[in-house]
């Protein structure tokens, strides 16, 4: 061979050593690659959790506070002592013949019961606005459900801040109606709701 030739031997065989000299072992050719990207990953998740952590407790503690009970009357003057002064919506007939009314300021007053139990508990509600519902009316010939939103006072009345009124069914009013009846919001001619004195 001649001297060239071992020169280019020579030189291949260098290459070769110098390119697996180079060539980083699986170990670590991983390692770095790897840890980056786990390290992201549980920064990300820790921060996900903080966060829904602070939305949970922010969700929790406003519905701790927004919570509004739903009670009968005799349900919520039985449980009176734990329910004064909480946000409750109370639901009843209206007493017949209850209903007042003040112009000023505007107020309405009025009580209602449980009519599906014989115990005779009425509570009396004050609502201190000029508007009702068309079908709150009373009227001696029209059973109405009032359901009302507000706080029990210490002295013993519901100070109503809603009030909402079911009128009979469709059904019942379609029954009624053929017995000559009206509809329980159109007031008859003449009537009016008896004033509260100042």
């Amino acid at each position: 061979m001649s001297h060239v030739d071992d020169e280019l031997a020579k030189a291949v065989e260098e290459s070769e050593a110098v390119a697996r000299a180079e060539e980083p072992s699986p170990v670590t050719r991983a390692l770095p690659a790897s840890t980056e990207p786990v390290k992201r990953n549980v920064g990300l998740l820790v921060a996900l959790l903080v966060m829904g952590g602070g939305i949970l407790t922010l969700v929790m503690t406003s519905l701790s506070n927004a919570t509004v009970y739903n009670r009968s009357v005799d349900a919520l003057m039985s449980e009176k002592a734990t329910l004064t002064g909480r946000s409750v919506r109370v639901e009843g007939r209206l007493v017949k013949g209850s209903l007042r009314r003040r112009d000023q300021p505007c107020e309405f007053r009025f009580d209602i019961k449980n009519d599906k139990v014989a115990s005779g508990v009425t509570l009396p509600v004050r609502f201190a606005q000029c508007i009702v519902p068309d079908t709150f009316v009373d009227r001696p010939d029209i059973d109405v459900d009032v359901q009302a939103e507000g706080t029990l006072t210490p002295q013993g009345h519901f100070e109503a801040t809603q009030i909402f009124s079911k009128c009979p069914s469709k059904y019942d009013m379609k029954d009624r109606a053929g017995q000559g009846q009206k509809a329980p919001h159109k007031m008859p001619a003449g009537s009016t709701s008896v004033s509260l004195t100042p």
